[in-house]
């Protein structure tokens, strides 16, 4: 039997796809992951986590004081291998310092200096199956997409939140969620309120996302003259991967809800812009489509997708009409993408 420490101290989109590597190890013994608060809620109920070990680097444990604190928790840990989900240098001598012998991470990383296994990360696979390649140590493994999906485990209070902010009847009705929202604004897809009122036809729209999406909630909500529900910032990650899991249909940009509607393997339209699924984080649900402008020269323009077009137009978003976006709506929903 192994225990194995994970160290994700990412995005919260990277920590969903960090789960088919916590299933995988916790099948050769017990795995604590180490994880930024807010990832914490997301792995609470996964029966392949033994322990998650919040690690707020940038406020109540940064600076070298947290660093040590954390540090002397591990070394307590007996940890008999780390895997770096995460490739920063601090993550890197975080594991060392804490005399954990077997650290494995990405040659390309950061931190690699303070790793004992290199990994050679592959650049055309998903990176759920990239990270999931620490724990089988080999890049090269055929990975069934069963292996590679990622799992949350939304448990009751999640389902009575959902069942209070849904209220009675709209249990019955097919639902349409949207999330408008991303960290990055150019992949925000500006025709959302247009698609809603496409589906609004055909069932419920639910729009998702945190408090910082409520202007582009409203919006949606004014087009639709109310007659949506906005859940916006009502709604854990945990409880928002579970309202997810009960709609026929997410729509989304390449953001956070994409990857928890691939833990509850809900048919998902990805919308990408500046970035393309090619950099390995596009939807893993079983059915799926991607709208995105394949004949722009200017596509893919960077990794994350910056906040202003670099060339002023941001036809990648402005190219993909509502009508598109509908089309292969229906056509998930039918089993025809």
């Amino acid at each position: 039997m192994t225990t194995s420490l994970i160290v994700q101290t990412s995005f919260l989109g990277d920590m969903v796809l960090t789960t088919p590597l916590i299933a995988y190890l916790a099948d050769r013994g017990p795995v604590d992951v180490v994880c930024t608060p807010a990832a914490a809620a997301l792995l609470a109920n996964n029966p392949h986590v033994r322990e998650t070990i919040a690690y707020d680097k940038r406020n109540a444990d940064r600076g070298v004081r947290g660093f040590l604190k954390l540090t002397a928790r591990l070394r307590g840990g007996h940890y008999d291998a780390a895997y770096h989900a995460q490739g920063s240098v601090r993550s890197g001598a975080l594991t060392l310092a804490a005399g954990i012998r077997d650290r494995v991470g990405f040659a390309s990383s950061a931190g690699h200096r303070f790793y004992t296994t290199r990994v050679a990360p592959l650049e055309n696979v998903h990176h759920a199956a990239r990270l999931l390649s620490l724990g089988t140590r080999d890049p090269l493994r055929e990975m069934p997409p069963a292996m590679v999906r990622p799992q949350l485990f939304p448990g009751g209070a999640e389902r009575e939140a959902v069942d209070a902010l849904l209220g009675a009847g709209v249990g019955r009705d097919r639902l349409f969620a949207l999330a408008p929202g991303s960290v990055w604004a150019t992949k925000r897809w500006p025709y959302y309120a247009d698609v809603a009122r496409l589906l609004r036809k055909e069932g419920t729209i639910v729009v998702i996302g945190g408090s910082g999406d409520a202007a582009l909630a409203d919006e949606i909500m004014d087009a639709l003259g109310g007659d949506a529900i906005n859940a916006t910032g009502k709604l854990s990650l945990l409880a928002s991967a579970e309202l997810i899991g009960r709609a026929a249909l997410l729509v989304t940009n390449d953001s956070a809800p994409q990857h928890l509607a691939s833990a509850m393997n809900t048919p998902t339209i990805a919308v990408f812009g500046p970035t393309v699924p090619e950099f390995g984080f596009g939807p893993l649900a079983e059915r799926t489509a991607i709208a995105g402008v394949t004949t722009l020269a200017c596509r893919p323009c960077d990794k994350h997708g910056p906040q202003r077009c670099p060339l002023g137009h941001w036809r990648c978003m402005r190219e993909i009409t509502a009508d598109d976006v509908a089309r292969l709506a229906h056509a998930v929903l039918e089993g025809a993408a």
